[in-house]
């Protein structure tokens, strides 16, 4: 979407002044009170010093669940370890948490990745946009502010929808949407709050200030990059980090929380091409001192805690990641004692608590039943009718239907929109990757919620130019997905791929094309047999590649692609072009788009 400019620049002059400072209502005396029952020395009392204990709430990765539904499934969300998701039960156990240890003694805050993930999120982005005239308030923001969060770090999914979609669901929000490392690309000056701060009073004591920075992901400058570009940087988190703690300090804040969309591992996905780590949690614990806890977003994992050693002050920082979707809730439980005039933290723990064990808050049921319903009836339109059931279960390691129906989309396509130009008369080859191992097409009725469920991401269509040298060499990284299998080793399905821990969507088939994949050889030695047209390959054949654009901007690190020339690209998410695409035609007939392009072969002979 457009960006206003002068919008854009007024929400970017946020430096000091773009902090949130609230107060709290005044403690308990029970949690300040001075102990009765300590034993005192002969003829003198012993004033025992005061304490205090704050409770941290998280969660992360909501990715646009606000119920326990799987839009794709049109029913309630289970999976086989009994998860349950959704706003609506973190809700229930913040009231939980609230009423048990005292409302005015508790955070509630949010590591990012918010407003993309589900047919809902997309529905309010898209179909009945927030950023229309007299447009809906946006639901992930009515949850939110009824749940009462007071402060949340963006994610970089974020930035998905365009910046205007961004700010108009930041302006609906009640509290602060923190990015201490998201910046104006040209004065370098945060563009969004970078801290927030809320005292906490305690009778007889000064009050306990704490402060929470929040830190987003480096990725977003390549993820994101046609939004982006020129108009926001995202430095490293160690480095920001670095800058800010030491400020906030100085401000008086007692205690010290991240909030970081940054997993713990220490890797990234894009290789090299950002000099900023993309899981840098773990280091900002080690590496910046002041710091007490860390809420940890974007790597989808369950930590209910991890202590991490600051190499300067070897004071030990406790870091937690509450799984995703709002399937848990971290608590980080914070004592402080009062001490020589001013509050230290003497202990922090963190615990998660599972959104399984509570039913969803009537009070968040009520409130959003008419979006959610609004998004059921969207989902279940009729668009097509299915010839044959098409399925994913095996596409990880078999060429499936159901993947080239995605491939073949994104052919015609681009052909279309390159029809006229200089480029014309050069072959169209897509990637496409498995996103779902549970995926399914019916044979009858095709729905726009059965679509979406083969195509989860939101991801936009864009057009490189590629060799035939680049194109062998992007199919060679692709095959590292695969494990090493001997010759004559039994094939197990369940232990044949993810080789390095590579998820499925960073795994892609390539169409227009004929080749195999023999998983005896090493990676980087097995693409066989590799034809175009039925004759081998020529590494200097210029290729037009129809590409997502995670792929395009260099998610997963696949060589060529992002440094490739851009001959065109396009905002339409994908799955829209698949329905488009199927309701055109009317009928989903493998024999329009099915072939087979690839298999996995040991020295010549197919494995399956």
């Amino acid at each position: 979407m457009p960006l206003d400019r002068r919008k854009f620049l007024k929400k970017s002059a946020v430096t000091g002044a773009g902090v949130a400072i609230g107060g709290a209502a005044a403690a308990p005396a029970a949690q300040a009170a001075e102990s009765a029952s300590a034993k005192k020395p002969a003829g003198k009392p012993v004033k025992q010093p005061k304490r205090y204990a704050l409770t941290v709430m998280g969660t992360t990765d909501l990715h646009g669940h606000v119920f326990n539904w799987d839009y794709f499934k049109d029913g309630e969300y289970s999976d086989a370890k009994g998860n349950t998701m959704g706003l609506a039960r973190i809700s229930t156990l913040v009231n939980q948490i609230r009423k048990e240890r005292g409302h005015c003694n508790t955070l509630l805050l949010d590591a990012g990745d918010t407003i993309q993930g589900t047919p809902l999120t997309y529905y309010y982005a898209k179909v009945d946009p927030i950023t229309a005239k007299g447009g809906p308030v946006h639901p992930m923001a009515q949850a939110m502010n009824a749940i009462g969060y007071d402060a949340a770090a963006l994610g970089n999914h974020e930035f998905n929808y365009g910046i205007e979609t961004l700010r108009k669901f930041e302006s609906q929000l009640r509290f602060p949407l923190l990015g201490a490392n998201a910046v104006d690309a040209k004065s370098l000056k945060p563009a969004f709050p970078p801290y927030f701060i809320k005292e906490f009073h305690v009778p007889g004591a000064p009050p306990v200030k704490v402060a929470v920075l929040g830190l987003t992901n480096p990725g977003i400058a390549i993820w994101d990059k046609a939004y982006v570009q020129g108009k926001l940087a995202f430095p490293g988190l160690e480095e920001q980090a670095a800058k800010w703690v030491p400020k906030l300090k100085s401000m008086g804040a007692d205690v010290v929380v991240v909030s970081a969309h940054s997993g713990a591992s220490g890797t990234s996905s894009y290789g090299d091409q950002l000099p900023y780590v993309e899981n840098a949690a773990a280091n900002v614990a080690r590496q910046v001192p002041g710091i007490d806890a860390i809420l940890v977003g974007h790597a989808h994992l369950e930590i209910p805690e991890l202590k991490v050693v600051n190499e300067a002050t070897g004071r030990t920082v406790v870091l937690s990641e509450p799984l995703c979707f709002a399937e848990r809730l971290t608590l980080f439980d914070i004592g402080l004692v009062f001490a020589k005039g001013r509050w230290e933290v003497e202990s922090v723990a963190a615990s998660l608590l599972n959104s399984n064990t509570v039913a969803d808050d009537p009070k968040i049921t009520r409130l959003l039943a008419d979006e959610h319903a609004k998004v059921v009836a969207y989902v279940n339109q009729v668009v097509g009718t299915a010839t044959a059931t098409l399925t994913t279960v095996d596409a990880r390691y078999k060429d499936a239907p159901i993947i080239d129906l995605i491939t073949k989309v994104q052919e015609d396509v681009v052909k279309a929109a390159l029809a006229g130009t200089s480029y014309a008369s050069l072959p169209v080859i897509a990637q496409a990757s498995p996103f779902s191992r549970t995926s399914e097409i019916p044979a009858g009725d095709v729905t726009i919620r059965g679509l979406s469920s083969l195509y989860v991401y939101d991801n936009t269509l864009v057009a490189k130019l590629l060799t035939g040298a680049q194109v062998r060499a992007y199919l060679e990284y692709s095959a590292e997905y695969f494990v090493q299998t001997a010759v004559g080793a039994v094939v197990d399905t369940e232990a044949l791929t993810n080789a390095n821990g590579r998820p499925d969507y960073n795994y892609d088939y390539v169409s227009g094309l004929v080749y195999d994949i023999d998983i005896a050889q090493p990676a980087g030695s097995r693409i066989k047999n590799l034809t175009y047209n039925g004759a081998a390959l020529d590494d200097a054949q210029q290729f037009v590649l129809a590409v997502n654009n995670y792929r395009a901007n260099g998610g997963g690190a696949f060589p060529y692609v992002a440094s490739a020339p851009e001959l065109w690209s396009e905002s339409t998410e994908i799955r829209t072009r698949i329905a488009e695409w199927v309701t055109a035609k009317g009928v989903l007939d493998p024999k329009d788009f099915a072939s087979v392009d690839w298999k996995l072969t040991r020295e010549g002979t197919p494995v399956f």
